[in-house]
Order: C-alpha cells, then sequence, then structure tokens
C-alpha cells in the first residue's frame, strides 16, 4: 500500500465525510494553487460539472488572481453560475486544503452571492 502524503490524507478524510453527510445534494469543490484558484459545482449523481468557474475565465482573467480578492470573485462568479444552473444548495468540498485565507474567501463570497452550504 502506498504511503499518502498528510494533504491526501486530508483529502480522502473530507471527501469520506462529504459523502456520508451530502445527501444527493452537488458539491462545491474547490482546487487552488501557487497561480490561480479554480471551483466547480458537481452534480456526482449525474456524473456532470453543472457550472465552474475559475481565475483563467474570461471574464476574471485581467482582474482576478491568486489572492483573497480574486478568490472572492471566482466565489461570487460561481454563485451566480450555479444559480443561473438551478443550483442553490451544495456541500462544500475543500479537498485537502485548509478552510483559511484564499479558500475561506471563495466560500464566503459563494455564500453571500447565494449558495447554502
Amino acid at each position: 500500500m502506498a504511503i499518502l502524503s498528510l494533504f491526501d490524507r486530508r483529502r480522502q478524510r473530507v471527501r469520506t465525510t462529504l459523502r456520508k453527510r451530502s445527501g444527493g445534494k452537488p458539491r462545491l469543490s474547490i482546487h487552488r494553487s501557487g497561480r490561480h484558484i479554480y471551483a466547480q459545482v458537481i452534480d456526482d449523481a449525474a456524473g456532470r460539472t453543472v457550472a465552474s468557474a475559475s481565475t483563467l475565465d474570461k471574464d476574471l482573467k485581467g482582474k482576478a488572481n491568486a489572492t483573497r480578492d480574486g478568490a472572492a470573485q471566482v466565489g461570487k462568479a460561481i454563485a451566480e453560475r450555479a444559480k443561473a444552473a438551478g443550483v442553490s444548495t451544495v456541500v462544500f468540498d475543500r479537498g485537502g486544503f485548509l478552510f483559511h485565507g484564499r479558500v475561506k474567501a471563495l466560500a464566503d463570497a459563494a455564500r453571500e452571492g447565494g449558495l447554502e452550504f
């Protein structure tokens, strides 16, 4: 069996907990890198992505970067797109990332934009 890093162990723990508690709701999945932040609303039952947003989108490309402000803009954009697709309630999948800094800024902006989680 392969030895998992602390990040991978945390990611597995978060995903396992989400599967138990999701109740069939779509999940808001977050990924961040050194330069960008990405968000997707995923319907696991249907196996498809309902909405997505990132700092690489044409709407945000010049304005948003890998800062808390950029993450907040991505959070607002994902909330708008999810609501346009008919999704208002999600479960928050932070992956292996700590709920701090950019991840927290994105989550707060998505809540302000109208997503419930």
